[in-house]
């Protein structure tokens, strides 16, 4: 075994949190955005649509109220034109502000081509008059004089610009009381829909078992909660199936492959014999590996904890391996509480893994309760890093053959000690395991 200086960065701290690949945002980012964005859009939808409410009403009563004010003040024009003319007929004086052909009387009431009562709008404000409509009829025949009244319509302008104000009012007062009815319906279906987006999460994490459960109401939300958890059911029989499948093969094939070891011993030395017993072995092993996964997955391995040197356990694995790396170890105490026969497992695999599909030298380094294994061949495939080791996949075929069970069970047997294990290629090349052992 050589040993000579490891040449890598130190590893950052088990505290460090893992940065997340471009273009996928990490789980937390999804939990505050998401909810937050459909809550406020739901609230700013809330407050248009009552903005549109309010403005459509203010203008329908505005017009109306102006149209109201004009017909009234037109038929009070008319009336006291009827009512000054038979008042001035009677006794020959004017009542009712009544006048005879006043200056400001509109052009069209000035001549009158016949004795009827005319009425006329004047939109022209001087000073503190407004809009006033005009009432006009001829006293005789051609040539006499026109009765005209004025009816202002200041007052009731007035009382109309007092009414917009009021539903400008009651405009803002409705927005502002149903945002806040907005963001708080907005939050109960983001709850909802939150439980069942941590639901999911949880199911692609691998906790099989996680179910929304009822929710609230007859509604999408609830069929969609309804769907993840029938999902969740169909994918967990599924999966047990499979592993149930794995183990029970697993088992039948340890007794029939122990006898073929135990018949091929008893062979005459040879070449051929000696070939066909590696053959044998290495069906044993994947025999037992396909054992200890099966228990993995059925979580009936415990770790028995000990205080153990990591250096002389990294040393010890790396040792059983009969392979060469090159190991580093930092200064500093390195005593660590854990499974020392575990710990073992994950670091002979995970040098073998580099030996079988990676380029030497291979390198383990040991600092801060931390070991890191690299080599310097291709790196992992970008779907291993994506979605993790699978079973009897190695990835790609410059990687070299194999199984593809060695990572799987380093990955297994690291949640069991509750330690992580991250796979990655490191910058100058090369894959990378960096396996951090809890505090």
């Amino acid at each position: 075994m050589r040993s000579s200086p490891f040449r890598r960065s130190r590893p950052a701290p088990a505290s460090q949190p893992r940065k997340p690949e471009p273009g996928h945002p990490t789980p937390a980012s999804r939990r505050r955005n998401t909810p937050t964005s459909l809550r406020w859009k739901i609230a700013a939808l809330a407050a248009a649509t009552a903005c549109l409410v309010a403005v459509a009403v203010g203008l329908l009563v505005h017009f109306w109220t102006a149209h109201d004010i004009r017909d009234r003040a037109e038929m009070r024009a008319f009336n006291s034109v009827y009512s000054a003319m038979d008042t001035y007929r009677r006794t020959g004086t004017l009542s009712d502000g009544a006048q005879l052909d006043p200056p400001e009387l509109p052009a069209s009431l000035r001549h009158p081509s016949d004795g009827a009562r005319h009425t006329a709008y004047d939109g022209h404000v001087d000073g503190n008059s407004g809009p006033t409509f005009w009432g006009a009829q001829r006293v005789g025949g051609p040539g006499t004089p026109v009765l005209a009244v004025e009816v202002n319509m200041n007052s009731d302008l007035y009382g109309l610009r007092r009414l917009d104000a009021t539903m400008a009012v009651a405009a803002l007062v409705s927005v502002a009381a149903s945002v806040p009815l907005a963001v708080y319906g907005a939050g109960l279906i983001g709850r909802r829909l939150r439980r069942v987006s941590e639901t999911a999460r949880r199911i692609s994490a691998g906790d099989l078992d996680a179910r929304t459960g009822p929710t609230e109401g007859r509604d999408e939300v609830a069929e969609i909660a309804a769907t993840v958890d029938l999902m969740a059911d169909s994918l967990g029989r599924r999966l047990r199936a499979e592993r149930q499948f794995t183990a029970d093969v697993a088992h039948e094939l340890r007794t029939p492959v122990g006898g073929l070891l135990a018949a091929v011993d008893l062979l005459p030395d040879g070449e051929d014999v000696d070939l066909v017993r590696g053959r044998v072995r290495d069906l044993r092993g994947l025999v037992e590996d396909l054992l200890e996964i099966s228990r993995l997955d059925a979580g009936a391995e415990q770790p028995v904890h000990a205080h153990v040197p990591l250096d002389g356990v990294v040393r010890e694995a790396v040792t059983r391996t009969g392979l060469d790396a090159e190991i580093s170890v930092a200064e500093g105490p390195h005593t660590v509480e854990t499974d020392p026969r575990r710990l073992e497992r994950i670091v002979s695999n995970l040098v073998v893994n580099a030996h079988r599909h990676g380029v030497g030298p291979v390198e383990v380094g040991v600092a801060d309760g931390t070991v890191v294994v690299r080599d310097h061949g291709p790196g992992f495939p970008p779907a291993l890093l994506r979605d993790g080791p699978r079973r009897f996949h190695t990835g790609a075929k410059e990687r070299g053959s194999g199984h593809g069970l060695g990572l799987t069970i380093a990955l297994g047997q690291a949640r069991v000690l509750g330690a992580e294990l991250r796979l990655d290629n490191a910058p100058d090349g090369g894959a990378r395991a960096t396996l951090r052992l809890p505090a």
